[in-house]
């Protein structure tokens, strides 16, 4: 009897259970930018400002040999770093000026060298391309770019 009145127990409970509803996974966007909430722009943006921030000083960390302490002193230098990469940066653009205006000018060379410190680019055009060569002097490296040159043909 005892055995019979478990195995009805058992039947009756498990009819009685109520049947598990499921809804559809619907995936809903954190990022405003992707049609996310609005109100989560502010905590997003901090958190990415943050990871920048941390990753910018670790990699001045690497380069500088540093242990991730910074010294008070050391905002002068920074400066004057940004100050020489900003300067070495127009010089450059001033130098791919030159270079432009040889090959594409008003006069148009077939080749040429031009020289900027240790850096020098030498160019030669061809039919079907226009080849620079650039050698660095100080740590002897040289880089070769070959671009393709549109050829038209008159009918």
């Amino acid at each position: 009897m005892a055995r019979l009145s478990t195995g009805l127990l058992l039947s009756i409970s498990m009819v009685s259970v109520s049947p598990a509803f499921a809804g559809d996974l619907v995936y809903t966007p954190i990022n405003p930018s992707f049609g996310g909430s609005p109100l989560n722009s502010s905590h997003l943006f901090a958190v990415a400002n943050a990871q920048r921030e941390a990753t910018a000083s670790d990699a001045d960390d690497d380069l500088t040999g540093g242990g991730g302490l910074t010294d008070p002193g050391t905002a002068r230098n920074d400066d004057a770093d940004l100050f020489v990469r900003q300067l070495q940066g127009r010089l450059l653009s001033a130098l791919a000026g030159q270079v432009t205006d040889a090959i594409f000018g008003d006069n148009p060379q077939d080749q040429g060298t031009v020289q900027f410190g240790s850096t020098t680019v030498t160019f030669s055009r061809s039919l079907d391309s226009i080849r620079l060569t650039i050698f660095d002097a100080i740590d002897g490296t040289t880089t070769e770019i070959v671009v393709p040159q549109l050829v038209t043909s008159s009918n």
